[in-house]
C-alpha cells in the first residue's frame, strides 16, 4: 500500500517467501508456534470461500452487528461475511473501481463502519457513503487527487463525524477531512493536510501515508507515514487535529517503515512496521522469484513498534514479526493481530500480547507466490471479532487452507475454547 509502487511491483519488492534464516531466528519465529500464553494458541478455525477473490485491501469487523466488511477489488465488492457464523451473506456493489493492475488506480480500498453507515474508498480519490439498510450509495464525494489516483485508507471519528481518508499514492500525499451528517450519510470535503513540509519540524513523507486511526482519548487522528525525508530508517506517526486540520505533532519511528496502525489499551499504539531491516540498520533486499532475502550478512530484525500516543515515546520495539500491512486491537482477548505478509520467515497472522507487550504465536498465512503470473495476492489484510475473537485474513486463491480457498477465501483463526 506504499505510495510509489505498483501492486505488482510492490509485491515484487516487498511480498518475502519462506527463505533460509539465522538458525538462532527460526528457531523463535518457528511458523505456528505459540509462546507462553495463558488463553492458549490461535489456530485456523474455519474458511469462508469468496470466490473470484485475488486481489483485496483493508478489512473490518463491526462488533455490534458482527459483520466483518472486505475491500475486495477482484469482484468490485464489498464482502460481508457474518462474524458469528463464518459465513459470506452478500456481496455490496458501489461501482468500485476494481483492480486495474496498477494498486495506486484500483478500488475499493479502505472501510470502516459507524452505525448504519459504511464508508469505503475507492479510485479515482474517491469516498461514498453507504447506507447498509439500503446497500445504496447515499453521499459520495472526490478528494481532488492527481488523475487516476485512488483515496485509500481512512478513519472515522464518531464524536465529531468526520473521516480522515488517505490518497497516499500522490506525490506528495495528503489526507483530507470529510464531515459526515450522521443522519444522512451526506459527506461533505473540509481542509486538505497535505504531507510535505509538515508538522512542527517540516518533514515531507517520501514514500507514501498509511493506516490512519481515531483516538477518542486524545481527540487526534494518527496516521502512519512510511519514510521522511527520503531516508528509508526514518518513519514517523503524525498527529492530526480534525479542529485545526493541523499536523501538531511528529513523533519519530526508526527501522521500520510503518504501515498498520490501531490503537489499543492504556492510550498505546501498535505500529505494523512494513519493512524488514537488518540488525545494522539497513532494510534488508527483498526476495524475488529466484533470490531469497538479503540482509546483507546480517540477521532479520523483525519488528513491530508500541508507542504512547500521547506523546510518542516508544513503549518497546516488539520483535519476532514484521512485514506488516494492517494491524488490529482486539479489545476481546486483549492481544494485537498483524498481518504480516512480509514476515521473514514467509506471511504469517502475528499475535501480540497487548498488557505485556511480547509476541505470543505467529501463524502461516499465505501469499501468491513470486513464480505465479500476476495478479498476485497478498495476506495483508486482518479484522477482528471481539465477540468471540475470531481473527479473519483474507486469502488469495490458489493457497493451501483447504478446498474452499482454491478460488479465494477468508480464513478463521482463534482459540478453539473461544466463545462462539
Amino acid at each position: 500500500m506504499n505510495t510509489h509502487l505498483t501492486e505488482c511491483a510492490k509485491t515484487a519488492t516487498k511480498l518475502l517467501v519462506r527463505t533460509a534464516v539465522p538458525l538462532a531466528l527460526a528457531g523463535v519465529l518457528g511458523a505456528g508456534v505459540a509462546l507462553a500464553d495463558d488463553r492458549g494458541a490461535v489456530k485456523l478455525l474455519a474458511t469462508v470461500p469468496v470466490p473470484g477473490l485475488t486481489v483485496f485491501d483493508i478489512s473490518w469487523v463491526d462488533p455490534q452487528s458482527q459483520l466483518y466488511y472486505l475491500a475486495d477489488r477482484s469482484n468490485k465488492t464489498v464482502d460481508v461475511i457474518d462474524a458469528k457464523r463464518n459465513v459470506l451473506v452478500k456481496q455490496i456493489s458501489g461501482n468500485f473501481k476494481g483492480f486495474t493492475g496498477n494498486n495506486d488506480t484500483s478500488g475499493p480500498d479502505g472501510v470502516v463502519t459507524s452505525g448504519h453507515w459504511l464508508f469505503v474508498t475507492d479510485a479515482p480519490s474517491r469516498v461514498v457513503a453507504i447506507d447498509l439498510r439500503t446497500d445504496l450509495i447515499a453521499s459520495e464525494v472526490n478528494t481532488g487527487g492527481a488523475d487516476g489516483l485512488r483515496a485509500d485508507e481512512l478513519a472515522f471519528d464518531p464524536e465529531g463525524g468526520v473521516i480522515l481518508a488517505v490518497n497516499n499514492a500522490d506525490d506528495p500525499p495528503f489526507a483530507t477531512l470529510i464531515n459526515v451528517n450522521q443522519n444522512t450519510g451526506q459527506l461533505s470535503l473540509g481542509a486538505r493536510i497535505t504531507f510535505q513540509n509538515f508538522g512542527p519540524n517540516g518533514d515531507t513523507a517520501t514514500n507514501g501515508a498509511e493506516q490512519p486511526v481515531w483516538d477518542r482519548g486524545t481527540g487526534r487522528f494518527y496516521i502512519s507515514i512510511p519514510e521522511v525525508n527520503g531516508t528509508a530508517a526514518d518513519g514517523a506517526v503524525a498527529v492530526i487535529n480534525p479542529q485545526t486540520a493541523m499536523v501538531e505533532a511528529t513523533f519519530p519511528v526508526k527501522f521500520c517503515q510503518p504501515a498498520g496502525l490501531t490503537l489499543g489499551p492504556n492510550q498505546d499504539l501498535l505500529i505494523g512496521c512494513s519493512v524488514i531491516f537488518d540488525t545494522a540498520g539497513a532494510p534488508c533486499t527483498a526476495p524475488t522469484a529466484t533470490t531469497p532475502l538479503n540482509c546483507h550478512g546480517n540477521a532479520a530484525n523483525a519488528k513491530q513498534v508500541i508507542m504512547d500516543a500521547r506523546n510518542g515515546s516508544i513503549d518497546r520495539d516488539v520483535f519476532g514479526v514484521g512485514g506488516s500491512d494492517e494491524v488490529w486491537f482486539n479489545s476481546g482477548d486483549g492481544r494485537y493481530y498483524t498481518a504480516s505478509r512480509a514476515n521473514p520467515t514467509g506471511p504469517v497472522l502475528g499475535v501480540i500480547d497487548a498488557k505485556r507487550q511480547v509476541l505470543d504465536q505467529i501463524v502461516p498465512t499465505f501469499s501468491t507466490p513470486l513464480t505465479l503470473p500476476a495478479p498476485r495476492g497478498t495476506s495483508h489484510s486482518v479484522a477482528v471479532n471481539s465477540r468471540n475473537n475470531h481473527a479473519f485474513v483474507p486469502m488469495p486463491g490458489g493457497n493451501a487452507f483447504g478446498p474452499d480457498c482454491l478460488k479465494g477465501c477468508v480464513a478463521v483463526f482463534g482459540t478453539p475454547n473461544d466463545d462462539d
